[in-house]
């Protein structure tokens, strides 16, 4: 699925709009679970993880003033592009997905709150 979602937004050419399919006032609320390493929005600085204005579609490990993990690094090496569906897979597990990572965030098991916090980042682009 990844090696997939890479190759589409590839030949894409990185060229992505939203298309989550979430609720965005639910995903603020789930975001709640994320604003204690991430902001977003007008003004959001780098806190222990980095900024998520523009995640959706925008290259792994791509911010030049954040310093990303080595395992981060090397999937963006890859070329991991955060596309709609592999934030899905990324945010359900995230050590599954990038072993190494120092993301402690367990994930977000659940298929709707992983939609809605995607809406709700997407507004961010």
């Amino acid at each position: 699925m990844l090696k997939t979602a890479i190759a589409a937004a590839l030949a894409a050419g990185f060229a992505f709009t939203a298309q989550a399919d979430g609720d965005i006032a639910k995903g603020e609320k789930v975001f709640k679970k994320c604003a204690a390493c991430h902001a977003v929005g007008d003004g959001a600085k780098n806190k222990i993880g980095p900024v998520l204005n523009g995640i959706v579609g925008r290259p792994a490990a791509s911010l030049a003033d954040f310093k990303y993990s080595d395992a981060m690094k090397a999937k963006a090496a890859e070329g991991l592009v955060w596309t709609d569906a592999v934030l899905h897979e990324y945010l359900k597990k995230p050590a599954d997905m990038v072993k190494g990572t120092t993301m402690s965030f367990p994930g977000l098991r659940k298929d709707d709150e992983r939609d809605d916090v995607i809406a709700y980042l997407a507004q961010f682009n």
